[in-house]
């Protein structure tokens, strides 16, 4: 689940246009490294700042910062120069687009999008049966809509500014070199033999790269699958099998946080063995000689992008043509190839960029996510760069090189709108306000907040102390399946509540039901947060399983696309998300299958059962707590819990490491086998006093043991 709140941009419409042949500066401009000139028009530099003191920002109005029974309405001056310019017409423009959604979505299809061919209609299809398609009949291309277009009209503004890893290191790519790289990029691919409709298959760090990568398969109709280069060599080979991927572009190695990522070594460990793996394609990042190549599959992106035009004509594409496929846990375990589409996807990111973030031309916009993830996908890369605005990619983390690099790179950019994880808040509220005081956040319009459920003490925080009373806070819930924001509050619009994600975006028909799916109605209710209609965002399957897509978010509630999610509906109408109802975690705004972590677990041949759950993390949001029983003849350790961390580290990655292993002799089943994962969460939270009735456990005796271990395994331990 992606989301925010509490867990991952405008242009002006015009008529269907067709490619035009690249002028003499397009063939002969390259990506620059930075200089100082204009901060939009060109290219600016990337040098530390110095510090300043955080300067008072203009007065908002009456009601500026100031909180009134805990809901904080918009700012009088912004909401008169926003998209949406008050509560009374955002209810009017969501009144319509529940009741009229082909119109809604048409008109705003056609005055935001160019296309080749207009649609005939909007929707088809319900979510009840999973066959909705969107702009039946159109013809579009995505890359056309993100760089050709814009070059047109501000063909030397930037598009990307590159925060690399060591600062100063940047630079700065305008749509017309993002043109020309993207074409590049392109026409290797259609040397190397990729068609329309092939997978080609992603695992890069954050470098522009990736960007041109992605955008040149939208551009030639090929299907990309990003895989995040945290994940394990072992991760990414069963996306490659899922997908019968034939490329992968990746590069020799990444940086982040001062350390460096073997990725070529981790492709190359993938590959090995995958005979249908016809190319690796290898940019270079850090020029290391010591990166093996392979002649026979290796392919060398420096010398390629040299001998390829910096033009490539765009594909006509059909609106439901697969655009890409992003992989999430399941409560099964395996990962589910969440497929998206390509004229309804993108619409749908763009428009929850531009109302959400409300996107002005001038806009420095920074998501500091990876494009791993379905928030880089739609926050970094097309939402963003759909709306024709500068879009900041962030190679590093915000403790490098001390916890001032967020509030650096805001001072050095000038960003008017910031977008982050809960995680990120709050651990740079554990280290305090004087760092943020050495720095000027002036420029700060939005603070946008991703990935998970975001506490009010952090909320507050962010509110208060980074915004200086003066950002709205974009609290934004959705997740990899749609595509976008399904709830989000608008800067202009609508008052904020500390915790809430406020009300749906547009076209979203939130339902809350009781267990059984039956609808509860009114307000001041608590139950599974499902939605009645369709939205142009929504995943159409998971990529060569329909019939898993269907159980997964359209069998258990009829009728209703069902998110997974616990939902609570407060007296005022606003949407609180509760946690997760299936077995899948989010931890710092990483989703996780339980039954995945489990599995990696088990596959050690020390561990004999493995039961997961999250346990409560003040920074990460959700950590990962593993109760393991051992096979015969093994004693438990301190070794074998490092082993079993290593385990799961080497086979999914990093970032799902666990944070607490609790060794135990046997664990909490019923008569018919089923662990009770309901009393390890309780043992796990300290809540043993609560636990109930346990004498139908097949053998309660496990019970004091699990409380006693768990004790013993939390010392030391600070969450």
């Amino acid at each position: 689940m992606l989301k925010a709140f509490a867990c991952h941009e405008i242009a002006n419409s015009s008529p269907p246009r067709s490619e035009a042949a690249p002028t003499q500066a397009q063939a002969q401009a390259h990506p620059r490294q930075m200089q100082h000139h204009n901060p939009i028009c060109s290219v600016k530099g990337t040098q530390p700042s110095t510090s300043s003191q955080q300067p008072p920002k203009q007065n908002m109005g009456d009601n500026a910062g100031l909180s009134v029974n805990g809901v904080y309405p918009p700012f009088d001056a912004f909401a008169k120069m926003a998209h949406i310019k008050g509560i009374e017409q955002y209810e009017t423009m969501y009144k319509r687009s529940l009741e009229d959604p082909e119109n809604f979505w048409g008109e705003l299809a056609r005055e935001n999008l160019d296309w080749f061919r207009d649609f005939d209609q909007s929707v088809v299809g319900t979510v009840n049966k999973g066959d909705v398609a969107w702009f039946l009949n159109g013809q579009i291309n995505v890359s056309v809509n993100c760089i050709d277009r814009h070059v047109k009209k501000h063909a030397d503004k930037v598009a990307i500014i590159w925060e690399a890893d060591e600062i100063g290191q940047g630079r700065e790519i305008t749509y017309t070199e993002l043109l020309e790289e993207t074409c590049r990029v392109a026409n290797a691919m259609k040397h190397a033999g990729v068609k329309k409709g092939d997978t080609v298959a992603i695992y890069m760090p954050m470098i522009p790269e990736i960007a041109f990568v992605m955008l040149a398969c939208t551009r030639i109709g090929a299907v990309h699958s990003v895989v995040f280069a945290g994940f394990s060599a072992d991760a990414l080979r069963d996306r490659l099998i899922d997908a019968n991927t034939h490329w992968v572009f990746t590069s020799d190695e990444g940086k982040r946080g001062g350390r460096t990522l073997p990725l070529k070594q981790i492709v190359d460990v993938a590959v090995d063995g995958l005979d249908f793996v016809r190319n690796v394609f290898v940019f270079k990042r850090t020029h290391n000689p010591e990166v093996k190549m392979n002649p026979k599959i290796d392919i060398d992106m420096d010398d390629e992008m040299k001998r390829h035009r910096p033009y490539c004509a765009a594909e006509f594409m059909n609106a439901e043509d697969l655009m890409f496929i992003l992989y999430t846990s399941g409560s099964t375990g395996a990962p589910k190839g969440i497929a998206h589409t390509t004229a309804g996807y993108l619409l749908y990111a763009m428009i929850t960029c531009k109302y959400t973030f409300d996107l002005q031309h001038d806009d420095i916009y920074a998501c500091v996510a990876d494009a791993g993830w379905i928030t880089g996908h739609s926050y970094i890369i097309y939402g963003p760069l759909a709306n024709g605005v500068t879009t900041v990619m962030f190679e590093s983390t915000p403790m490098y090189p001390d916890h001032g690099r967020y509030w650096d790179l805001i001072q050095r950019h000038k960003v008017t709108k910031f977008y982050t994880a809960p995680t990120a808040i709050r651990a740079l509220m554990a280290r305090g306000n004087d760092k943020i005081k050495e720095y000027d956040l002036s420029s700060l319009k939005i603070l946008g907040s991703v990935g998970e459920p975001i506490n009010p003490e952090a909320w507050k925080w962010y509110y208060e102390v980074v915004g200086n009373r003066q950002c709205y806070i974009a609290d934004t819930y959705w997740q990899t399946e749609t595509g976008g924001h399904i709830g989000v509050g608008l800067p202009g619009a609508t008052p904020m509540k500390p915790g809430s994600c406020t009300k749906p975006f547009f076209g979203i028909d939130f339902v809350i039901t009781d267990e059984n799916g039956n609808e509860i109605k009114g307000n001041d209710v608590e139950g599974q947060l499902c939605i009645r209609k369709p939205w142009p965002g929504m995943a159409r399957t998971v990529y060569g399983n329909h019939n898993r897509y269907l159980l997964t978010y359209m069998a258990t509630h009829k009728g209703l696309y069902f998110t997974g999610d616990g939902c609570r509906r407060d007296k005022d109408g606003y949407y609180f998300i509760t946690g997760r109802i299936d077995d899948v975690l989010c931890t710092s705004g990483h989703r996780i299958g339980t039954a995945e972590v489990e599995n990696t677990l088990v596959a050690h041949n020390v561990v004999a059962e493995a039961a997961v759950i999250g346990i409560p993390h003040r920074i990460k949001g959700e950590g990962i707590c593993c109760f393991v029983t051992l096979v015969e003849g093994v004693k438990p350790s301190k070794d074998v819990e490092k082993e079993l961390v290593q385990q799961v580290r080497a086979h999914i990655g990093a970032f799902a490491s666990p944070d607490l292993i609790v060794l135990v002799p046997g664990l909490p089943k019923t008569r018919s086998g089923k662990i009770m994962r309901r009393v390890l969460r309780k043992i796990s939270h300290g809540e043993e006093d609560s636990l109930g009735d346990v004498s139908t456990l097949a053998d309660p005796s496990v019970v004091p043991v699990l409380i006693t271990n768990t004790k013993v395994a939390l010392v030391g331990k600070s969450f």
